[in-house]
């Protein structure tokens, strides 16, 4: 595991972005082709937007994404209109490079239809991206694997569905077996209301169906943190 602290949010956005740079630099130049993993929500929005910025070979690579809410690409909710906002429609890269998981369908007909969509992609080979970026709850949850949901301990497909809840409703979700066959892994955490889980995720008793974040494997692991968000590491 390594834990690197920047000054604020500003610069840890920005060691995100050049961190996917270099790694879909160096993947696409020794294997032909990158693939990364993207997280949702508001954390990494202007790490894409300094990753749009990189001159890099965006015809070798391909984008995923870590879950996403149960709704159509357009919405303001979605990860992908996220995404596609702040790094997409800034770069030049085919439409066939982009999978998306299809929030607009019935969450059990999405994840079977991403998981199909993630085994054609690697064939024979083992499903091993290159880079995958979480983010971090407050509640210790990662991607869409909440604290004490069967997903969290699923490790038949690569992805599945989150337990019915009334507000967040159901998600489609990467489940743990695909996130820590990654090559690597960077966790992107901001801000003071972060550092109690922080804390708990990378030094405390080890829980993962109560910290799911736990359950990610912390040797491949980066995590870029804040000053605030590292605030109460020992």
């Amino acid at each position: 595991m390594t834990v690197r602290v920047l000054s604020d949010a500003t610069a840890a956005a920005r060691e995100a972005a050049v961190h996917m740079a270099e790694s879909a630099r160096r993947a696409a130049s020794e294997n032909g082709r990158c693939t990364l993993v993207l997280a949702g929500g508001s954390t990494p929005r202007d790490a894409y937007q300094l990753l749009a910025g990189e001159a890099l070979p965006w015809e070798r690579i391909h984008l995923f994404w870590t879950d996403e809410r149960s709704v159509p690409p357009g919405h303001p909710e979605s990860n992908f209109r996220m995404v596609r906002r702040a790094l997409l429609g800034r770069i030049p890269i085919p439409a066939t490079n982009v999978h998306r998981i299809r929030g607009e369908l019935p969450p059990e007909v999405a994840a079977e239809a991403y998981g199909t969509e993630i085994a054609d992609f690697f064939g024979d080979a083992e499903t091993r991206f290159d880079v995958v970026l979480l983010g971090l709850g407050t509640d210790g949850h990662t991607a869409s694997l909440f604290p004490f949901d069967p997903l969290v301990q699923e490790r038949t497909v690569a992805a599945g569905v989150s337990a019915p809840n009334l507000e967040r409703g159901r998600r489609v979700s990467l489940t743990l077996r695909v996130i820590n066959a990654a090559s690597q892994v960077v966790f992107l955490v901001f801000g003071a209301s972060k550092a109690a889980v922080v804390q708990k995720v990378v030094q405390g008793a080890r829980d993962p169906l109560r910290l799911p974040a736990q359950g990610v494997a912390q040797a491949k692991v980066t995590w870029l943190l804040d000053r605030d968000a590292a605030g109460a590491l020992r």
